[in-house]
């Protein structure tokens, strides 16, 4: 079995702080050894949904049509509470107003597009595609009505002269009192078997416990790739997207992706039929 992975991870803080030991080497993974890949989520997603890349971060929803080719990893999961998608606009409307118009989404294969057609499967269409920080510009400059914000644009929409319509992780969190699921690590079944995986989700619990232990020493791998350079909004970000929940997702976050993924599967979202046409 291959003891040299490829790694993908996206450039946002919470991403490079988890995986920096890793990166460098400085924690002990024995053999392990990766080869970073940083992407964005959706790009990401589509490389796992090709079979790219050996460990790689993937938004739940892409993971749903991932269960038959890559592993859920226990360890490295973006997921708690208070840090889901936001619906924004550029003038004050509700999401019943928003019905039929032009939404930016920062990817078809993302968490936060599968929790926009949860909310209501009338927003499945109509919606354009765009990388998740050229949304807030998009937004401002009327090219569309709403955005679909993730990430660092969850902090600075206000700045674009934005207003918020809904927060569908709250709306997640109030209707079936679970945290929210929206990333996950993935280890692809072919190069991957279940020991090395357990292995692999060990290696990452360490790197973030060494990046808890060395927050200074991180920051400025951290700045290499994030768009926004202040201390005070990277710590924000990290404090936000890593938690419990990412050294071991345990039994609450397991409930939570098996009740998102079969909510999907019983609308009609989650279909084999996508993934046959990608492949």
């Amino acid at each position: 079995m291959n003891n040299h992975l490829t790694l993908g991870f996206s450039p946002c803080p919470n991403d490079t702080y988890m995986f920096y030991a890793l990166v460098h080497n400085t924690v002990d993974t024995g053999a392990l050894r990766f080869t970073p890949d940083i992407r964005d989520i959706e790009a990401l997603n589509l490389a796992a949904l090709a079979g790219e890349l050996d460990v790689t971060k993937v938004s739940f929803h892409a993971y749903g049509l991932l269960r038959d080719t890559y592993r859920l990893l226990r360890s490295g999961a973006a997921m708690g509470r208070g840090c889901g998608p936001l619906v924004v606009s550029l003038r004050p409307t509700s999401m019943t107003g928003l019905v039929g118009k032009k939404i930016a989404i920062p990817g078809r294969y993302t968490t936060a597009y599968l929790l926009l057609q949860l909310y209501d499967p009338a927003f499945s269409c109509n919606v354009v595609e765009m990388p998740f920080h050229a949304i807030l510009d998009a937004v401002s400059d009327g090219r569309v009505d709403a955005g679909l914000i993730i990430h660092e644009s969850r902090f600075t929409y206000a700045g674009h002269g934005l207003t918020l319509v809904a927060d569908l992780g709250q709306w997640w969190e109030q209707t079936y009192g679970l945290p929210i699921p929206l990333g996950c690590i993935v280890a692809r079944r072919q190069s991957v078997d279940e020991p090395l995986a357990r292995r692999v989700s060990t290696a990452i619990r360490e790197s973030i416990l060494y990046a808890y232990s060395h927050p200074q020493e991180t920051l400025e791998y951290i700045r290499g790739y994030c768009r926004e350079l202040s201390e005070v909004y990277i710590r924000g970000h990290i404090d936000l997207y890593v938690n419990d929940f990412s050294l071991d997702m345990g039994q609450e976050g397991e409930r939570a992706v098996a009740v998102m993924l079969q909510l999907a599967q019983e609308r009609g979202i989650l279909k084999h039929e996508q993934l046959k046409a990608i492949t």
